[in-house]
C-alpha cells in the first residue's frame, strides 16, 4: 500500500513537472532588461528562444523573429534542443509511469510493472535533466554578460521563464528517482510461503469421521450371577 501510493506521488510530481517544462517553452521572458525613464519606464526589452522584443510604456511590443536557425548563436541551438527534447521525454515517460503503476490494470505482473515504473523514472530524471541543463546555460550566458565589463551590448537579467523551468526540472528529478526506487521496493519484499498438505486418503477420513463421532450405546449391566 505504501509503495502505491508513493507512485501516485510520484507521477503527480513528475505530470506537474513535465507541465513547467512544457510551458517554459513558449514562454516570452528568457531574459528582460529595462530603460526607465525620470518618472515610469521608457521601454521593457526581453527574449526568449524564438524571437526578441521591446514594449515601450503604451504597452505596445513590436518583436523580430530570429531571421535563420543556422545564423543563431550556439547557445540558443542548444537550448531550443534540450528543451525539445525534454519536452518529448516527459511525455513518452507519463506514458510508461501509467503503465507501470500498481494501481493500474496493464502492465503485467507486478515485477514487470515495477521495471516499467523504473524506466518512466530514467526517463523523467532524464528529461529533468534536459531542462535544467538548458535552462542553466542560458542563465549562465546572461550573467556572463552582465558582470563583463567589456560588454557593451544590450545587458539582460533572468526571467521568469527560467525559473519555472528550473522548478519543472527538480520535480521531475525527484518524481523519478521516487519511481526508480518503486523496483528495490518490490524486489524487497518477503513472498508469502504455502505449505502444501497432501490429501487425506479416504480410509483415513473415514477412520477420523468415525472417532470423532461419540459412542451413544447404552452400557451394558450384568446380574452378579454373571461373574460366579
Amino acid at each position: 500500500m505504501a509503495s502505491t501510493s508513493a507512485e501516485i506521488i510520484a507521477f503527480l510530481l513528475t505530470i506537474s513537472g513535465w507541465v513547467l517544462v512544457s510551458s517554459t517553452l513558449p514562454t516570452d521572458y528568457w531574459k528582460v532588461s529595462t530603460i526607465d525613464g525620470t518618472v515610469i519606464t521608457t521601454a521593457t526589452f526581453w527574449a526568449n528562444l524564438w524571437k526578441t522584443c521591446v514594449t515601450d510604456s503604451t504597452g505596445v511590443s513590436n518583436c523580430k523573429d530570429f531571421p535563420s536557425m543556422l545564423a543563431l548563436d550556439g547557445y540558443i541551438q542548444a537550448c531550443r534542443g534540450l528543451m525539445i527534447s525534454a519536452v518529448c521525454l516527459g511525455f513518452f515517460g507519463a506514458i510508461f509511469g501509467l503503465v507501470g503503476m500498481k494501481c493500474t490494470k496493464v502492465g503485467g505482473s507486478d515485477q514487470t510493472k515495477a521495471k516499467i515504473a523504473c524506466l518512466a523514472g530514467l526517463i523523467f530524471i532524464l528529461s529533468g535533466l534536459c531542462s535544467m541543463t538548458s535552462c542553466s546555460l542560458y542563465a549562465n550566458r546572461i550573467t556572463s554578460e552582465f558582470f563583463d565589463p567589456s560588454f557593451v551590448a544590450q545587458k539582460y537579467e533572468l526571467g521568469a521563464a527560467l525559473f519555472i523551468g528550473w522548478a519543472g526540472a527538480s520535480l521531475c528529478i525527484i518524481g523519478g528517482s521516487i519511481f526508480c526506487f518503486s523496483i528495490a521496493e518490490n524486489t524487497n519484499s518477503p513472498r508469502r510461503g504455502f505449505a502444501y498438505n497432501g490429501a487425506a486418503s479416504m480410509m483415513s477420513s473415514r477412520t477420523k469421521v468415525h472417532n470423532s463421532v461419540p459412542d451413544k450405546t447404552p452400557p451394558k449391566y450384568f446380574d452378579k450371577n454373571a461373574y460366579v
